[in-house]
């Protein structure tokens, strides 16, 4: 491991197939480099050799002689280097944005793209960062992966226990199809398809909002057939409207995903499921909709909430349909001063749970008080028929 940013997977060998690292074939080549360091450095297979920009921004790029399919790429970081504040991936040939983010990035997935030259990007940083390796591949961008019939870039052929991803939830779990292990958040552009591997393990399993996500979803993105271990962190992040398909967590921890986009539009959670969870499973920072169907709760404090007491108060909607909750507190916590609205229909609940709970959401720094349980009505769009008690 090398700057804690190290990708690794542990799969049987009779399952495992290594994957090519497409930047040893390439070149390189770079807007500047410290003394001392080289643009080759990045390609060559070997982490204590680095490259540095001669200030703390400034891009890094493999190169190949004709075009070359890429979707993901893994940067390894050397110690000693400044901590990598923002950054863009870059099409060389035409300059187009792949991926951008925040922070230290490890592995780096997008839309699958022929090019020449992929370009790292580095547009904000403590210091001169040290990229170690710039890894690319076709496929996943872990190495060794799993056969390319689970690579995150297709359709896996992995067929979960239970609930597939759209048909109504049973209460089943997936079976893990292998065991990838991350060490810092993985950013995501695109579509990202774990071929329901389980990815596993950053934070340390408790409340603390300041846990890094384990995966940071841009505007747009898709993060599909993923198994989350335990622990994750603060779960999943997006960063604008996002989807969600078939993701389960086996350990909620401080939330499973948080949504944090404030340019309206809806995201959806389509399929999977969480568990053993203390507070809440979805927590809703920004504005515009959250939609929720065929999925499988089982043991937290609420399936969703509007946030009560963030620095930015929004009106927030919800729409639930098609889900599964057992031994929790409340489904839909929403804040009806700021005229938010959660609808729900054919919800089956296990056990007793308040449906649809109305706060008085307050300015931050202060605690939303509680004020009561809506049916029908214009917060609370929800009748007791449309309610299955088991």
């Amino acid at each position: 491991m090398v700057g804690g940013l190290v990708v690794a997977m542990t799969l049987p060998v009779s399952a495992a197939t290594m994957e090519t690292n497409l930047s040893l074939s390439g070149g390189a080549d770079g807007s500047s480099k410290a003394s001392g360091t080289s643009y080759g450095n990045v390609k060559d297979g070997n982490t204590s050799t680095y490259w540095s920009p001669s200030s703390s921004t400034g891009s890094v790029s493999v190169k190949w002689g004709g075009a070359t399919r890429v979707s993901s790429a893994v940067i390894k970081q050397a110690s000693g280097g400044g901590s990598i504040g923002s950054w863009r991936l870059l099409n060389g040939d035409n300059g187009s944005v792949l991926a951008s983010g925040s922070g230290n990035p490890s592995t780096i997935s997008f839309s699958s793209t022929s090019l020449k030259k992929l370009t790292f990007n580095i547009t904000g940083a403590s210091s001169a960062p040290r990229i170690a390796e710039f890894e690319t591949y076709a496929g996943g961008g872990s190495n060794p992966t799993a056969t390319p019939t689970a690579t995150p870039t297709s359709s896996p052929t992995v067929t979960p226990t239970g609930n597939p991803g759209t048909g109504t939830p049973t209460g089943q779990w997936p079976s893990s199809a292998g065991s990838v292990k991350i060490s810092g958040t993985v950013s995501v552009s695109g579509t990202f398809d774990g071929g329901m591997k389980t990815y596993c393990c950053i934070g340390d399993g408790g409340q603390s909002e300041s846990q890094d996500p384990m995966f940071k979803i841009a505007n747009g993105g898709t993060l599909q057939n993923v198994i989350i271990g335990s622990p994750a962190g603060d779960g999943v992040h997006c960063e604008g409207t996002c989807t969600l398909k078939n993701v389960w967590w086996n350990d909620i921890g401080e939330d499973a995903a948080t949504f944090k986009g404030t340019g309206g539009g809806t995201s959806y959670v389509i399929g999977g499921g969480a568990k053993s969870g203390s507070d809440k499973t979805f927590q809703h920072n920004g504005n515009g909709t959250v939609s929720i169907s065929g999925f499988y709760l089982n043991g937290s404090g609420k399936l969703y909430r509007a946030c009560g007491n963030c620095s930015s108060s929004y009106q927030r909607h919800v729409k639930i349909d098609n889900v599964l909750v057992s031994d929790v507190d409340m489904v839909a916590g929403i804040n009806s001063n700021w005229g938010d609205t959660a609808t729900i229909t054919r919800l089956v609940v296990d056990g007793g749970a308040t449906v649809c709970g109305k706060y008085k959401g307050v300015s931050k720094g202060s605690e939303p008080s509680y004020i009561g349980e809506g049916w029908n009505d214009s917060n609370c769009k929800v009748t007791r028929s449309d309610v299955t008690y088991k």
